[in-house]
């Protein structure tokens, strides 16, 4: 379920995905939701392109640390690149 900010403030929190596109973050937020995950999205920047690199915006996706290794396993059986930890 999609919480707010304030909601997921006092949770210990992993970045699971960045999605680059709206129908791409429709999809994870409706995987997510299907699973009864809780999650936080938000839209920040990210650098993006290989020959002309630029400031894009994206919708990260944060779920709970407990919950990374689930969400992180949905994400990968649905073809999607999950942010590692690093």
């Amino acid at each position: 379920m999609r919480l707010s900010a304030e909601e997921f403030a006092e949770r210990e929190s992993r970045l699971l995905y960045i999605a680059k596109k709206l129908r791409e973050a429709k999809r994870i937020e409706a995987l997510l939701t299907g699973r009864g995950i809780d999650y936080l999205v938000e839209t920040d920047t990210y650098l993006g392109g290989m020959i002309f690199v630029s400031e894009r915006v994206g919708a990260f996706f944060y779920v709970e640390q407990s919950a990374w290794e689930t969400a992180a396993a949905l994400l990968r059986e649905q073809g999607y690149r999950v942010a590692e930890q690093g």
